[in-house]
């Protein structure tokens, strides 16, 4: 007799879960899609903003009439370059241009290197009075240009140095100096002395160490210190109008006023001057761009 088994049932299948997606872990210093558009929506906002002033002042240079800027509406049907060429051609333009350029550069020259050097003997040396002289030139900050327009003017006169480019260079240096030296002493201070040493144990001088090892690892502080040194004596007009008496060695920033007399203003042909202006203030800073950035946000630490 057989005996028959019955055949057993599969046990069923059991339906598995759905399980939810891994959630994406977000990196450190990572931003979301949101906050990312936002943050660059910010950044193009302020761009408009920063650029919508010198769209303006190109927009109205373009118009004809001194008293377009009441009505800019106006400008758009009846554009013209004739403010540029009268400010190039009947105006003391390169004249101006000449003085502004020979101030603004021997300022940065002149008063970069006598911070420089500053900056460097504070930071390295420990001579009598190093903290003092340091308070000394901030304090000279603290003056306001019309208590020291009267005695400048009577030690410049004395010197023979009134309407005389190097008596302006001097004023503009007393001013330039005091911050780049705080400036370049804070960055000579990041620079390991271990740098100075090595200088010396290769036979250099003091000056030596200083113009070939420090100066090149400075260079981004000596950006911002020139950078800050020729836009303080490109634009300053109080100075410049006092000191300077000849209509064909006024600075860019005093012969504007001659297009503003008592009872008129050529404002059309204002602003065509100040966008010509700008063009060397531009190259100025397009060239020193690099090393401004860097001195502004990085340390001198090499290394």
């Amino acid at each position: 007799m057989s005996t028959s088994t019955a055949p057993t049932q599969a046990p069923a299948e059991q339906v598995a879960a759905p399980t939810a997606p891994p959630r994406k872990v977000r990196r450190r210093g990572e931003r979301s899609r949101a906050a990312s558009l936002a943050s660059h929506g910010v950044l193009s906002l302020a761009s408009l903003v920063a650029l919508f002033p010198v769209a303006w002042l190109v927009y109205l240079s373009l118009g004809p009439d001194k008293n377009d800027y009441l009505h800019p509406g106006r400008i758009w049907s009846k554009m013209t370059f004739d403010n540029y060429v009268f400010v190039l051609q009947d105006t003391n333009f390169f004249d101006w241009l000449k003085s502004s350029l020979i101030v603004s550069l021997g300022t940065t020259v002149i008063g970069v290197l006598v911070a420089a050097t500053t900056g460097y003997a504070v930071s390295r040396m420990r001579f009598p009075g190093y903290k003092k002289l340091m308070w000394v030139l901030l304090v000279t900050q603290m003056f306001p240009i019309a208590v020291l327009i009267v005695p400048m003017y009577q030690i410049l006169s004395k010197l023979q140095l009134i309407d005389n480019y190097l008596g302006l260079i001097l004023v503009y240096c007393s001013t330039a100096v005091p911050y780049c030296a705080w400036l370049l002493k804070g960055y000579f201070d990041t620079i390991p002395f271990e740098i100075d040493e090595a200088g010396r144990v290769d036979g250099l001088s003091p000056f030596g160490t200083f113009f070939r090892l420090i100066l090149p690892l400075a260079r981004p502080g000596l950006a911002v210190a020139g950078f800050y040194s020729f836009i303080t004596a490109f634009g300053e007009v109080a100075f410049a109008s006092t000191f300077m008496l000849s209509d064909t060695k006024y600075t860019f920033a005093v012969g504007l006023q001659s297009f503003v007399s008592e009872h008129d203003a050529q404002r059309n042909l204002m602003a065509a001057t100040a966008v010509l202006v700008a063009i060397p203030v531009s190259a100025f800073f397009y060239l020193v761009q690099k090393n401004l950035v860097t001195g502004l946000t990085a340390g001198g630490t090499k290394g």
